[in-house]
């Protein structure tokens, strides 16, 4: 859907009050920023310079319906080269009407600015810690360690759901897909696999292996999830390039779950049968060089397939990287730098 056209549809989307009498919404501030209810406003977490560092800054947007209801969190920028969905949020930042709004959507626009602004993968250009690891961070940490600090106080603490909006790295050919974390509260659980049919992408990864521990929960979505909060992680586009494909994937997709969570009366249909990816592999070089792939993302692969190969910087053969086991290519590395110890590529089965 074009980006006309959704501005469109929500402007139509109205709500029936004829059953019960609208509850009546609060204001929602945020460092400092109000957005009262039927209205927009935007602001920024200011993360304060300390030794070894200059601080920084994460924009956000706060769109406040007339009635309460549910506060959906959209992160974006997690990693600074995922350029679809920081994209896909600016649209959506004056595409959600707050007068036809149930509930509350607070957009963190680019998690990570010292990534964005480095443009690199993965890591902080600053202290080379990967932000989706350090949840719920720490108030004097590294500058990774305080933006999830401030994210965890300010955004998720706020929020009833959440959905964490990646894309493949700056490196990383992908094929759209989300996933459902099934560990903790069986109940917020069943609500992340249905937020996960919501958002209506056709490849759907069981995931059963993440942290418990609100201390130590490393990952955005999970954050929420262990403090009793549904969340889901998206993918969608990569290769740094931002496609209105992919665009409309997160549109379509944050649409389905407002929906579902009523804040819309109207939107996309849930994913009718997804391919749930009980099985996972993220596979990694055993080798630093150069990095040939020899599949393609989406590709079905049988046991023994070669992926890639990396040889070193004169073209010598160091690695043969193939499939452990029957999948299909969620991602493969794009380009050609690789590092020991990094993914290549990832395989998914039924």
């Amino acid at each position: 859907m074009t980006y006309a056209r959704t501005r469109i549809f929500l402007a139509a989307v109205t709500f029936s009050t004829a059953a019960t009498p609208a509850a009546a919404q609060a204001p929602v501030t945020i460092a400092g920023v109000t957005a009262a209810p039927g209205a927009t406003a935007s602001g920024t977490l200011n993360i304060a310079a300390r030794p070894g560092d200059q601080g920084t800054t994460v924009p956000f947007t706060v769109v406040n319906g007339k009635e309460a209801g549910p506060v959906l969190a959209l992160v974006a920028g997690t990693h600074g080269m995922e350029y679809v969905p920081i994209v896909a949020l600016q649209r959506m930042r004056t595409a959600i009407d707050p007068a036809t709004l149930r509930g509350t959507v607070i957009m963190v626009h680019v998690a990570n600015m010292p990534s964005y602004l480095g443009r690199t993968i993965y890591y902080s250009p600053v202290d080379g810690k990967n932000l989706n690891r350090v949840y719920p961070g720490k108030a004097d940490g590294t500058i990774s360690e305080r933006i999830a600090d401030a994210l965890t106080r300010e955004v998720i603490a706020r929020a009833t759901h959440l959905i964490d909006l990646h894309c493949g790295d700056g490196n990383e050919s992908l094929r759209p897909y989300s996933y459902w974390i099934t560990t903790g509260d069986p109940k917020v659980a069943q609500t992340g696999r249905e937020m996960a049919l919501a958002f209506g992408l056709d490849h759907i990864i069981v995931d059963r292996g993440r942290p418990v521990d609100p201390a130590a929960s490393a990952y955005t979505s999970n954050t929420a999830i262990t403090r009793g909060k549904p969340g889901l992680t998206t993918e969608t586009g990569g290769l740094g390039r931002v496609d209105e494909e992919s665009i409309a994937l997160v549109d379509r997709g944050v649409r389905g779950v407002m929906r579902h969570l009523g804040m819309l009366t109207a939107g996309p249909d849930p994913a009718g049968q997804p391919i749930w990816i009980e099985r996972n592999i993220v596979i990694r070089a055993e080798s630093t060089g150069i990095f040939y792939p020899a599949v393609e993302r989406g590709h079905t692969v049988a046991k023994g397939t070669v992926i890639g190969r990396i040889t070193d910087f004169h073209g010598r053969a160091l690695e043969e990287i193939r499939s452990p086991f029957d999948g299909e290519i969620l991602y493969v590395l794009g380009t050609p730098p690789i590092t020991k110890g990094e993914p290549v590529a990832m395989v998914g089965a039924r």
